[in-house]
């Protein structure tokens, strides 16, 4: 299995596709990641369906710019598929340390039925919060021997020199983790650098 997503020279970022005939794709992120995700969603073939968006309640934003972004898609695949669904944002941003651990309990209650329904083959995932409570119950999933899914990590491409949090928690739990930055890679070496690709 191996990763076909790349930038050229000129910065535009050619479509490959990563793997294949997955049932289900689950995504998460939200706010300002909402656009780097829908990037990268734009290279993925109609094989990666029906896709699964997972997102913060108090998100305003994200709800429209999907709904745009498969409206767009579905005219040229009439057969598209996704879902939408929000769970408690997990830690908001300045949130204290102490309390982001209660509220990431919290999201998880919501997380984990939701995972177990939706049971994907393909976890994608670009650093907010709400990603890390999602992708815990895809692991507590597969160490029961439930459903075992692949966790595709991007790391954002504002973060040059230092993961954000969520990157430093899944850095050690992701399957594939993914940096847009050199610097990134010489300090986490699990992590695969592919340059720019949102």
């Amino acid at each position: 299995m191996s990763f076909k997503w790349k930038s050229d020279s000129a910065g535009e970022m050619e479509c490959y596709d990563i793997f294949h005939m997955l049932t289900a794709v689950y995504l998460v992120f939200a706010g300002g990641h909402t656009t780097e995700i829908l990037r990268l969603l734009s290279c993925l073939s109609e094989s990666y369906s029906p896709r699964h968006y997972v997102f913060a309640d108090s998100d305003t934003m994200s709800e429209a710019k999907i709904r745009s972004f498969e409206q767009k898609r579905a005219e040229t695949v009439p057969t598209s598929q996704f879902t939408l669904d929000r769970i408690p944002r997990s830690r908001e941003v300045r949130q204290s340390w102490t309390s982001s651990v209660v509220t990431t309990l919290y999201s998880m209650l919501y997380s984990l039925p939701l995972t177990y329904r939706r049971k994907p083959d393909l976890i994608l995932c670009n650093g907010p919060g709400t990603c890390v409570p999602v992708c815990i119950s895809a692991l507590l999933l597969g160490l029961l021997g439930i459903k075992r899914a692949i966790i595709v990590y991007v790391e954002s491409i504002c973060r040059v020199e230092t993961l954000s949090l969520s990157g430093k928690i899944l850095y050690y739990f992701s399957d594939y983790f993914i940096v847009q930055w050199p610097d990134l890679k010489e300090k986490y070496p699990k992590s695969i650098y592919l340059g720019r690709i949102v």
